[in-house]
């Protein structure tokens, strides 16, 4: 009997698990379809998975229109910045925390979740008036600033996780063997601690490459602007979208992080094999 239940449970999760990925799946295929349909078919009282005539014609429009490949630069650097600094901001920080367990760092650690509740609209103002003062308005950079102070929470509390993952007998024992502390966190620490600071870093690029309010408020110039805002002016003034080219930006915008995905999950999973190993 407890065999037939097990396995029906497993077969409920599986199916759980699969309703899932098909809820997950279907605005991305419908996306692609979309992507490759000419317009005839677009507007199509009987629209079909599979185009018929499919075309690069949605493609060539979206990039002749807006400038695609800038506004993609501009997200890439500023991604690929404020997952970077945020990483290496909030690591010696998480290991503090978890390390030396406190009041404070207990607070702090308190604070980090609560301040993730914070709706942007109440952080536009304050941040929009000092990014002024510091001439850092329409600029990259201050946008930088920006994702940075809002990933650095959570990429710490993530972080704070993974460091009190890492036993500290390993510490310990690598500090008898006469390992000075830059020696024991280099050696043993870091090599175990590298796919939680992946994940994080991995986090931190997908939050401010899709992110869009603060790119909207804080970048003007079209040649400064990131592709989420960059993907709107394919939006008519009343509303009226141009489908194709727009659904073929969007895919190209959805590339990178899928692919950069791909990539880094096979290493963060090779690196906690390797951790387990270590340990």
């Amino acid at each position: 009997m407890s065999l037939r239940t097990s396995r029906s449970a497993r077969t409920g999760q599986y199916v759980a698990l699969l309703g899932y990925l098909v809820f997950l799946a279907f605005p991305f295929l419908w996306l692609i379809s979309t992507a490759f349909k000419p317009a005839r078919e677009l507007g199509s009282l009987h629209p079909t998975w599979i185009p018929e005539h499919p075309t690069l014609d949605n493609f060539r429009q979206a990039f002749d229109e807006q400038p695609l490949l800038q506004a993609a630069a501009n997200s890439l650097i500023a991604a690929l910045s404020a997952a970077l600094i945020s990483v290496v901001i909030a690591t010696p920080m998480a290991y503090v925390m978890a390390r030396h367990r406190t009041r404070l760092s207990a607070a702090a650690t308190g604070w980090v979740v609560v301040s993730q509740a914070f709706p942007f609209v109440l952080l536009i103002i304050p941040l929009f008036l000092i990014l002024k003062n510091l001439h850092l308005i329409n600029s990259l950079w201050g946008l930088i600033m920006v994702y940075v102070v809002w990933a650095l929470p959570f990429a710490l509390w993530m972080l704070v996780g993974y460091v009190r993952a890492v036993p500290a007998e390993l510490e310990e024992a690598a500090s008898v063997d006469g390992a000075s502390r830059l020696r024991t966190l280099v050696s043993v620490t870091a090599p175990l601690l590298a796919p939680g600071i992946v994940a994080t870093a991995l986090f931190a690029f997908i939050t401010a490459w899709n992110e869009f309010f603060f790119a909207l408020v804080l970048l003007k110039t079209p040649e400064k602007q990131t592709l989420p805002v960059v993907l709107t002016h394919f939006l008519g003034a009343e509303g009226a979208a141009e489908l194709g080219p727009l659904a073929a930006a969007a895919f190209l915008a959805t590339l990178p992080s899928l692919v950069i995905f791909a990539v880094i999950q096979r290493r963060i999973t090779g690196g906690m094999l390797a951790g387990a190993v270590k340990s």
